[in-house]
């Protein structure tokens, strides 16, 4: 198996690269540090230092993933911003990391990485319940759930663009005890990736465009 781990040098990402490395996938993943970059070639990794806030960063992937035919694809890189509570609004510097980041950065990415793609690879961009408006109980973080939605529209615009050629999925990777999730939240990173992998293995070109949890269970948007 082929893998793209986009976002990877800690948390979720770093994750998926030891997963799928002690699974033993070949896999191509992306850090923007020294330090993210060391720990992937730790792990086997083919690490490519990757920003995906910066556009000229981004333009440069395609040429060093031409010839690949990645089986899976995870583009995970994101941030959180503000912790509001309210209708407290952002500062300009925040919303424009935050959407450049989380929603610009996966929409400059998958044209990089369509040609890239094996015949009936898995696509899955790590979104966050916190972007569903129907079940939303909450305006905690507004700018991050704004962002979460939004890439989820982006997610399935992608799955209508390369219908017959991959299934493209977004994921709820659950309230992860990570540098973003906190101490306090209810899994850990392994159980969630673990339950993303199963999710990947099993799902069908028919579940394209869908939002899944980390577990399986589709989610309403």
């Amino acid at each position: 198996m082929n893998v793209l781990i986009v976002g990877a040098s800690r948390g979720l990402g770093l994750e998926f690269v030891r997963q799928y490395r002690a699974a033993g996938a070949r896999v191509t993943a992306t850090a923007r540090s020294d330090d993210g970059l060391a720990a992937l070639h730790a792990l086997g990794a083919k690490a490519l230092r990757l920003d995906v806030a910066q556009a000229a960063s981004v333009s440069g992937l395609a040429w060093q993933v031409d010839g690949e035919a990645f089986d899976v694809v995870v583009i995970n890189a994101g941030v959180f911003g503000p912790r509001s509570q309210g209708l407290e609004p952002p500062t300009q510097d925040d919303f424009d990391l935050v959407m450049r980041t989380n929603v610009l950065g996966p929409m400059r990415l998958l044209p990089q990485v369509a040609e890239a793609l094996a015949p009936g690879a898995r696509l899955a961009i790590v979104s966050s319940r916190m972007g569903a408006i129907g079940a939303r109980t909450s305006a905690s973080g507004w700018l991050y759930r704004a962002s979460k939605a939004a890439v989820n529209s982006v997610m399935k615009d992608a799955a209508l663009v390369l219908a017959g050629k991959a299934t493209v999925i977004s994921f709820h990777p659950g309230w992860v005890r990570t540098d973003m999730g906190g101490a306090g939240a209810d899994i850990d990173a392994p159980t969630s990736i673990a339950g993303m992998r199963t999710v990947l293995a099993s799902v069908k070109p028919g579940d394209t465009g869908s939002f899944f949890n980390y577990d399986g269970q589709r989610l309403d948007w």
